[in-house]
């Protein structure tokens, strides 16, 4: 079933107007934390993932392990090298904190890895962005991470989990989700008992969901302010991304995934604090769409790099056909003048 056309038209919403009334960082500010001896690429695909797509500024906090090596990748990435291991808990915490300050969205888990030291600057940094009403992207050993202590992300609307198959399944036990609950009603589920948070249940067709009819669900918590209508905002909603990917599913494309997701977020947030558009879409509703909007694109340029490189596919591949994939599915983007705007 193709994405309903007005899920589409809110999303083209919260993207920034390519009309010459922004400057910089009004496009969005993202950060992704992870990145340690062993894991390079995942936090350089995120991060160059939403720059591609057309964030202005990106961030890797990391190991310094790992620093030098994210570097030589890109000269547009900004690095922070200051997750090192045994160091003062509080220095750490007061460079995260005024980081975090600066920027619209937290991406965690491309690269975290399960050592410790990381595992306990990832929770310092989710309670951080948590303080902050930021938006949020959870993948990889950052779902390991909130499995072990639900309680790190329950209630937070503003955050978006993005399980491949094996995570959806251990979160969904984690989460105490009945076996009996039917497949296509699973996210849904899980996301009610973690209080709304949305969950993009990565598959051959991406599944994502939001229900925040239960009693977990906080609009206080999540920093939602200023609503009207406290019963309007008890909602579930399912929406299947069908569009055509490529034939190969490489290793990364989930981060591709964090990225764009991300760079969505950071977008949203920049309409939520009225850098742009009308405020008619709500904050509370800002995750969905961005998962939706994210899911289509890396989808979509997954599709255009496997036509061009077939079984040898790649995950750096599929980042120069973010643009052309966005173009796509939210309208030609001529990045000039008021022919900008979409």
């Amino acid at each position: 079933m193709p994405v309903p056309r007005n899920i589409i038209e809110q999303i083209k919403q919260i993207i920034p107007p390519l009309n010459g009334t922004l400057h910089k960082g009004q496009s969005g500010r993202v950060g992704v934390l992870g990145g340690a001896m062993d894991y390079t690429g995942a936090p350089f695909f995120a991060a160059m993932s939403a720059l591609r797509l057309g964030t202005d500024l990106s961030h890797v906090i990391c190991a310094p392990t790992a620093a030098q090596a994210i570097k030589s990748y890109s000269p547009d990435l900004i690095v922070h090298p200051i997750l090192k291991e045994g160091a003062p808990q509080d220095k750490v915490k007061k460079e995260l904190d005024s980081l975090l300050s600066r920027l619209h969205v937290l991406i965690l888990g491309p690269g975290l890895g399960r050592e410790d030291y990381m595992q306990n600057y990832a929770k310092m940094a989710l309670n951080l962005a948590r303080s902050k009403a930021m938006f949020l992207v959870l993948d990889a050993d950052a779902l390991w991470m909130i499995g072990q202590n639900l309680s790190l992300v329950k209630g937070y609307r503003r955050a978006v989990l993005t399980p491949n198959v094996v995570e959806f399944k251990r979160l969904s036990e984690q989460a105490g989700v009945d076996t009996s609950v039917p497949a296509d009603g699973r996210a849904a589920e899980v996301s009610k008992r973690l209080g709304g948070v949305v969950v993009l249940q990565k598959g051959p067709k991406d599944l994502i969901a939001i229900d925040t009819t239960g009693e977990a669900a906080s609009l206080e918590e999540s920093g939602i302010r200023h609503v009207l209508d406290e019963e309007s905002e008890k909602v579930k909603e399912v929406i299947e991304v069908d569009v055509e990917g490529g034939l190969k599913r490489c290793g990364g494309q989930g981060d591709v995934l964090s990225g764009t997701v991300g760079a969505m977020l950071a977008w949203g947030k920049c309409y939520e604090d009225g850098a742009f558009g009308d405020k008619s879409i709500a904050a509370s509703r800002i995750p969905i769409l961005a998962a939706v909007g994210g899911s289509m694109v890396t989808r979509t340029s997954s599709k255009r790099a496997f036509h061009v490189e077939g079984r040898g596919l790649i995950t750096q591949d599929m980042i120069p056909y973010l643009a052309k994939a966005f173009a796509e599915n939210f309208g030609e983007d001529l990045q000039a003048g008021e022919r900008g705007k979409l």
